[in-house]
Order: structure tokens, then sequence, then C-alpha cells
């Protein structure tokens, strides 16, 4: 039972704040929108040929890495290119290799250009993590904690064994589909074996858990980085739930449980405690990353405190007070008070020039019959209608801008009163960018700087940029727990332009 009344007025915030985004979505009747460049760690062999072609050439591991690498660079932006960083991952994952479970593997890492927090392997060595998560970490310690784990999983033949097992359930659903047609017994086995599935997937992550921790003190690194990277992750899954995102989307939720995993994460770099020295490399690592990209870069537009621009569809617009924004996958999402979400993409116009035709060729639900009419939004063709469906009202807004239909849907519950307002606002907020607007406006990036005296918390982070949430973000980019301080010289993270 919750007997904190504040702690539950805020989860019914927030859970209403998640109902009107979902409610948003669920009005959408339509789908979504629709040589490579890394790096690479070579053993060393003894001998003279050593390239990555010469020592994968007859690795059908590899060759499945290959032919599954181009899809993971559309899907998360490309690569990242900083030589700077590049050296930085480089460096920490280098010492690695050599305290491998086969030491003969070669590795090709890639640094991703997306600002999600992610890290994954693929068979034959193919090893990512994105700037998103680079910006997260501290230390060369806690990055090289990431890499062992995932270079645990390329040892372990995880992602081979993973795929057996899939392909093994999905011949089972297929004969059992044929013997038992059209019956629940059919629903509850594919069921037992995305079960089984899942708990295959948690074991093979608190193995790779095991061997990276080892990996990382043989290596010389802090071994207790694997547990303390961990808890900025679910520190910063925190930060992004209490901005209303999808807890459904917290990227730990196909691992095992946080808090047990943490526990596991201590006990097992207890069993090093005494080996050698524990490298944490908080400096240099600090160094390397001071200029990172972070965020949104310009192709997918970029959130500043209320207001959404776009620098290279020249387009902006801004929310009310009390909104927070979030950059979600093809859309910009943003929840509010009074359970009030608004939701904003765009489509290809694809010919299509009357507005209100758009708005009824079926991809609205709930629309309401009468509703649709035709505007214009500081000078560009628009129209606007109404939507009902279940206890929600909407507003759908479109606009035409050359070859581009921009949409803007807001949802309200039915009968609060807040929808017209709210709606008009963000509608007349939307805009083309003027030259100076874009001319001042620049990517934001991990900036290092220096406590001085007389620096605190709050000021500070009063300096980040690309969030309402300043003091949050400030604390948890610096693992900044509650009762932390700061000491006069401590290099911080913020994020600025």
């Amino acid at each position: 039972m919750n007997n904190n009344p504040g702690r539950l007025q805020t989860d019914r915030r927030r859970t209403g704040r998640h109902r009107a985004a979902l409610a948003l979505a669920a009005m959408l009747a339509l789908s979504a929108c629709t040589t490579t460049d890394t790096y690479f760690i070579v053993p060393d062999t003894g001998g003279n040929e050593q390239t990555v072609e010469a020592l994968t050439r007859n690795d059908p591991n590899a060759a499945m890495g290959a032919r599954e690498h181009p899809r993971i660079l559309e899907t998360y932006g490309g690569q990242y290119r900083d030589p700077q960083v590049e050296r930085l991952v480089a460096r920490i994952a280098g010492a690695l290799t050599a305290v491998s479970e086969n030491p003969q593997q070669t590795y090709r890492i890639t640094i991703l250009n997306s600002p999600s927090i992610n890290a994954f392997a693929l068979p034959g060595g193919y090893l990512y993590v994105t700037r998103g998560l680079l910006a997260l970490a501290n230390d060369a310690s806690e990055i090289a904690a990431v890499l062992s784990h995932e270079m645990a999983h390329v040892t372990a033949n995880h992602g081979i064994e993973r795929q057996r097992r899939e392909e093994a359930e999905a011949i089972s659903n297929e004969v059992i589909a044929e013997v038992l047609p059209d019956t629940p017994a059919v629903e509850q086995i594919a069921a037992r074996g995305k079960m089984r599935l899942a708990a295959f997937s948690r074991q093979q992550e608190l193995e790779a858990d095991a061997i990276g921790i080892r990996m990382l003190a043989e290596a010389g690194y802090d071994p207790t980085a694997a547990a303390r990277f961990l808890r900025s992750m679910a520190a910063f899954a925190q930060y992004e739930s209490a901005g209303a995102e999808d807890a459904s989307l917290d990227f730990l939720s196909s691992h095992p449980n946080t808090p047990r995993r943490v526990q596991l994460a201590d006990e097992q770099a207890a069993l090093y405690a005494n080996v050698g020295a524990k490298e944490v490399g908080h400096d240099y690592f600090l160094n390397g990353i001071n200029g990172l990209l972070y965020g949104s870069n310009a192709d997918e537009g970029y959130i500043r405190d209320r207001n959404f621009y776009h620098p290279k569809l020249q387009i902006a617009f801004e929310v009310p007070p009390g909104f927070s924004m979030t950059d979600k996958a093809n859309a910009v999402v943003a929840t509010g008070p009074n359970d009030v979400a608004i939701r904003f993409d765009g489509v290809k116009a694809k010919g299509r020039r009357d507005l209100q035709d758009y708005i009824q060729s079926g991809w609205v639900t709930g629309l309401v019959p009468g509703s649709v009419e035709t505007t214009s939004v500081n000078g560009m063709p628009a129209a606007t209608a109404h939507a009902v469906a279940g206890d929600w009202s909407f507003d759908v807004t479109v606009i035409r801008d050359g070859n581009e239909i921009y949409r803007l849907l807001t949802a309200a519950p039915r009968g609060s009163g807040y929808l017209e307002d709210i709606a008009g606002a963000v509608r007349a907020s939307f805009h083309k960018m003027s030259p100076q607007e874009l001319a001042a406006l620049k990517p934001l990036r991990i900036r290092i700087v220096k406590v001085q005296p007389g620096d605190t918390m709050a000021s500070l982070s009063a300096k980040m940029m690309g969030t309402s949430r300043k003091l949050a973000l400030f604390r948890v980019l610096n693992a900044l727990g509650p009762g932390a301080t700061l000491s006069v010289g401590q290099d911080v993270k913020i994020v600025s332009q």
C-alpha cells in the first residue's frame, strides 16, 4: 500500500499523461511513414597477415553479422564520426581483447549516431554503442563494462543460440497450429514459448555480466563499474519515465530486473576486489567526450525546452507552459497538465491538394462528421477537424508546405474543456523559421566544465539546454544521487550548444 499521498498524486499525473499519449497513438489508423564505415580491433595472431578480411574469411558468424550491419546503420542513424571519440572507444576496448574468452576474435566496433542509450552485439564480433550511451557514462571503466558485456555475448555465441531457439519455437508453433487449428491452446503454447525465450535471454544477460566483469578486472579496469553504470541507466530510465515516456519502451525492460542485476554485478565485482590495479579513467574519458553530439540531429529536429525546431524542414512550433516534449520514432510527443497530450509528425503530400479530403481519407479514428474545416496557419494552407474515441476528444490539424503535410494532433479527456485552447495555441505557433532563427540554431553537445567557487548544482544545471527539467538531467548525466555534492575543481557534464 502506498502511504505517500504526494507520490500517489505524482503517479496519477504520470499515468494520465501516459494514457493521453497512448490515446493519440490509438486514434491514428495508419502505418508509420515510411561500403560500411566502422573501425576494428584485430587480435595479435603472431603472423604477418592480420587484416579483418583475412581473419574472418571463412567465418559464417562474421558473414551473418555483415548481412545485418547495413540494417543496423539505417535503423540507428548511421555511424557517428568523430575521430576523438573513436580513439577513446578504441583505447578502452583494446585492453579487453587480450582477456577475452576467445583472444583470437576480431571485433568491429561502430558508434551509432543515435541519442538512445543502447549497446548490442551481432555474431562475428560486430559491436555497437550509441553516442547517447557514451554521453551517459562518466568514466572509461563504465564503457569498458558495456563493451566487455557485449564481447561476452559474442564469445559465448549468444546471438547464434538465441536464433536457434527462436527458429525452434517458430517451427514448433507452426506444427501445433496445424495439429490444433483455431483453439485457445495454440495461443497458450505460443505465449509459453515467448516466456521461455525471454527467460533464456535474461539468463544470457546475466552470463554476459559475469564474463564481462571478469574481463574488466583482468584488463585492469574497475570491476564495480558494471553495477555503477547499471544504476546510471536505471536513473536515466526513471528520468525519462518522469517525462511521461512509455515505460514499455524502457531499454532495460528486456533485461533482468535491474535491482537484482545490480546486486549480482556487485557480488561478481567483489570476487575481484584484490585483483591488481583498478583503472577508472575519469579524466581522459571526459576529455574524450567533450563536444560529443547530444540528443537529436538536424535530420530529426531539435527540442529546446518547449520549442521544436526542424532546421532542414525550416519549421517550428511551441507547446504551452507545463508541457514536456520527447522525440519518439517518427514523431514528437508532448505531455502536460490535465492529461493533455500533443503529437507532431509529417507525411509526404504525394500530389494531395485538398486537405479536407486528406483528413477524411481514413487515417483518423472517430472523426466527427461535418467537423472538417479549411483554414491557413501563418500563410500555409491548413485544415482542422475533431475526433472522439472512448473517453478522449481530439483536435486534428494538417498543414501543407510544399510536398510536406504536417500533422498536429491534440488529445484531452472528453468534456474537460482544455482541448480547443491548447490545440489553438500550438497551431498558432506553427511557422516557417526565419533566417535569424536558422542561424542561431546549433546542435547540442556535451560540454565539460570545471566547478568554480560558488557554483552549485542549481547554477550549473541552469546552463543546460534542450530540456525543461534541467536539474534532473544534470544529476543523471553526472551520476549525482541523493545527498551528492560538488567540489571545486570537479569536472562535470552539461548540455549546451
